[in-house]
């Protein structure tokens, strides 16, 4: 997750690339509003009251962990499921009570759904078949898409004799080839390899791109979502938890729950004083920055295993925060190398550094220091996941 970090923040920062998703949909109409969304089954909460807006051509993920609510909200959407309360606004039309096939979404699955029967260009042919579409806009369609998903020359195959990454192309394909107003996708990824479905990531937010698509796609997996979102909605036990860029979500989460959730953390417990002043068990001060209001007592501080750094000699220039820990581990994980520690009052600490020949410079059981800035140290209220921040659209 720390190489994801890396890329996030890129040559000019993560505040730049966070600027740049805004610039790319900022005027953009809205293309989809849910107001107070809500679902039970029965006692089980699945969806509390959700306020959510997406702009037309943006790409919003869903994510979560299993019974966070986001197949459900996904369902809401797509009119699969009906709500108990609330309601959805798809192009300024009230579509609460529309049902699913008058919605004009696409849905693409982790399944395919492919018609074994059809090939290529059939499959991809037979939406605009059943919309009554002539045979030479048909043709002209299909092969417009199928030069966007790169499969001009397999438009003769059938579905059995494509590989995996070639037979979702063919699912994109077919949901893009008639422009639905929004595109949702539910896991479609998750039964390609890690090496496909890194590359299927760039082909989808590229496909999207091109054609100027609304995507409202689901995952679990954190890095996915980083990867390819313009904005993420991170849902827990049925409720919003932070809505943002990827980089806020990030950089700046709005509590625990989102910290722990997205990418690897060191978490200090700390004590915050009515001036907001925050101290470790030590009694020794911690310099932070605070993105939500903190309030006095138990609290926590976060920071990534890319920003603790391990400190040369006496007389170097040091961080704002520093603390005395011991080597336990030292892990090559490829480009990164991840150095697991213990701090002197026996919290456990990881520090990830870029990977070089001959290894880390530092051995289990070596005493060090490590540091990491103010603007590194995120202070958050609580000392446990368990408490929320709830988000807004």
């Amino acid at each position: 997750m720390s190489v994801l970090a890396a890329s996030l923040a890129g040559p000019h920062g993560h505040a730049d690339e966070a600027r740049a998703r805004a610039d790319r949909l900022s005027g953009r109409p809205l293309k989809l509003r849910t107001a107070g969304l809500t679902k039970r089954y029965g006692d089980v909460l699945s969806l509390a009251a959700t306020d959510l807006a997406m702009a037309e051509g943006e790409f919003l993920t869903l994510l979560g962990p299993s019974g966070s609510g986001k197949t459900t909200l996904l369902s809401l959407i797509a009119g699969l499921v009906e709500p108990d309360a609330g309601e959805i606004w798809i192009d300024g039309q009230n579509a609460t009570r529309v049902p699913s096939k008058k919605r004009d979404l696409g849905l693409v699955f982790q399944n395919y759904a492919l018609f074994p029967h059809l090939s290529v260009y059939e499959n991809i042919a037979f939406a605009l078949r059943m919309r009554r579409m002539s045979e030479r806009d048909i043709g002209r369609a299909v092969g417009q898409v199928l030069e966007v998903v790169r499969l001009s020359h397999l438009a003769e195959r059938m579905p059995q004799a494509l590989s995996g990454g070639q037979q979702q192309r063919v699912a994109l394909a077919r949901c893009f080839v008639y422009q639905p107003s929004i595109i949702l996708m539910d896991e479609p990824l998750g039964a390609l390899d890690k090496r496909l479905r890194d590359h299927m990531q760039i082909e989808i937010v590229r496909l999207s791109r091109e054609v100027g698509a609304s995507v409202i796609y689901v995952t679990h997996d954190q890095e996915e979502a980083l990867v390819m979102s313009d904005r993420i909605c991170l849902l827990n036990e049925g409720r919003v938890e932070q809505i943002g860029t990827p980089e806020e979500l990030y950089f700046s989460p709005a509590n625990l729950f989102t910290a722990g959730f997205l990418g690897e953390s060191n978490r200090f417990r700390v004590t915050v004083s009515a001036d907001g002043e925050a101290r470790l068990p030590d009694g020794s001060r911690v310099l932070c920055r605070t993105p939500v209001p903190v309030e006095a007592g138990p609290a926590s501080v976060i920071v990534r295993p890319e920003n603790l750094e391990l400190l040369p000699g006496a007389g170097a220039l040091e961080p704002d925060n520093r603390i005395d820990a011991v080597i336990e581990r030292v892990v090559l994980t490829g480009p990164l190398t991840r150095v697991m520690m213990r701090s002197s009052d026996g919290a456990p600490l990881v520090a990830t550094l870029p990977s070089r020949i001959g290894g880390a410079r530092v051995r289990p059981g070596d005493a060090v220091r490590v540091g990491f800035d103010r603007d590194s140290a995120i202070l958050l209220n609580g000392t446990s996941e368990a408490g929320r921040t709830p988000g807004a659209a």
